[in-house]
């Protein structure tokens, strides 16, 4: 099977992560993988970014469970990356520009061997008062908007599971 293939049907999400940070030519890789994501008319509206320092992953960490409601959750799972994907808010294409670069990302960690999870509730976070401060501090822009944040790490076993059988209904061809 073609490599490109491959690796978009063996790509899963992962729940569980060691605590060894992953390597910056991986990580490199990964980001220069999500640049190349197309978008719409060509703008490269999205902006990225990355992030290994523990206490802002636990800070950010924080902010996502809170919009979900529990306090507590550790919705990041252990992971010592995370990249959240922020969208134009004047861009008509906002969330389609910004999920196409998500999908990049998760597709170029599963290529050079490392799992992830698209972790949403990032517009949430980073409505927060905290959240504001934390994208001013980063540089971003206020009309950029939190679409959603990729975490990426050397998963553990017990954090992946196999596909999900394919709904029937799933391809209709006319």
């Amino acid at each position: 099977m073609n490599e490109a293939l491959n690796n978009l049907l063996t790509r899963r999400s992962c729940r569980a992560y060691e605590d060894r940070q992953i390597k910056n030519e991986e990580l490199d890789a990964i980001l220069e993988a999500g640049q190349y994501a197309p978008t719409g008319m060509g703008k490269q509206s999205p902006l990225i970014v990355a992030i290994q320092d523990a206490e802002t992953i636990r800070r950010l960490e924080k902010l996502n469970a809170g919009a979900m409601g529990k306090e507590d959750a550790h919705t990041f799972y252990g992971a010592p990356t995370v990249i959240v994907v922020f969208g134009h808010s004047e861009s008509q294409l906002e969330l389609a520009d910004a999920n196409l670069v998500i999908g990049n990302l998760l597709n170029a960690a599963n290529a050079v061997g490392l799992d992830s999870c698209y972790i949403w509730r990032a517009r949430e976070s980073f409505e927060t008062e905290e959240g504001k401060a934390m994208k001013a501090a980063w540089g971003i822009p206020e009309e950029y908007v939190g679409v959603g944040n990729v975490i990426l790490g050397y998963g553990k076993p017990e954090g992946k599971r196999p596909a999900a059988p394919r709904k029937e209904d799933y391809i209709h061809k006319v």
